[in-house]
């Protein structure tokens, strides 16, 4: 949880200055980055909320667990109205001018790109010298390469702000959202299968042996 977190928050505090140098080298566009208000509504809208977040729960724990409110049920949904609205909105807009052709192109670049990450990401957590976990390979991979339209769509909204192409720039990221979801959700099994394999195997190998009778 901590590392899903922190890499939600760095993630979005480090797009800031990547995400204007990508559209200048890609795209040949500049933009003016105003810091101070992406700065202060980011921390308005991520920061905040987790301190009152934890404060509340202080007092209101042993309430939350007795009733088990259906807070996972209210997130999907919530995080589900965030992805249609934003697909409404981007397609919706007659500037758009994203031809099927190149729609399956860019779907086929994301999967790619999203496959691609977590191969790294995994064979870089469970190399030989290695001191990570089964536990933290599996936080590694699937948090470090998830980006959520939560963060991501306002944070263009705030960065490119009266952009004439802010729907195509919003397509990559509407796309790599729910084909992260798609691809976890193909991926929990066998690595859940994995991880309880391997945390047997640890078990295992630091047993201690037991002696040799002669």
């Amino acid at each position: 949880q901590a590392a899903a977190i922190f890499n939600s928050a760095f993630g979005s505090f480090l797009g800031i200055v990547i995400t204007p140098l990508l559209l200048l080298l890609f795209l040949g566009s500049s933009s003016s980055v105003p810091f101070p208000s992406i700065f202060s509504q980011l921390f308005m809208t991520v920061v905040v909320p987790l301190i009152i977040g934890q404060i509340v729960r202080r007092y209101i724990k042993d309430w939350l667990e007795r009733k088990k409110p259906p807070f996972g049920a209210i997130s999907s949904c919530v995080l589900l109205m965030i992805i249609y609205t934003t697909f409404c909105d981007t397609f919706a807009n007659p500037n758009i001018d994203l031809d099927k052709f190149s729609l399956i192109i860019i779907v086929f670049i994301i999967f790619s790109i999203q496959m691609s990450f977590m191969v790294l990401t995994f064979l870089f957590s469970t190399r030989n010298n290695s001191t990570f976990t089964p536990a933290d390979t599996v936080a590694i991979v699937f948090c470090s390469t998830h980006k959520s339209l939560t963060l991501g769509i306002p944070m263009l909204k705030i960065v490119f702000a009266g952009y004439e192409h802010l729907s195509l720039i919003s397509v990559p990221l509407l796309i790599y959202h729910p084909a992260q979801i798609l691809l976890g959700s193909l991926l929990v099994p066998t690595i859940k299968s994995w991880m309880v394999s391997r945390q047997k195997a640890l078990k295992l190998t630091r047993q201690p042996k037991a002696p040799v009778k002669v």
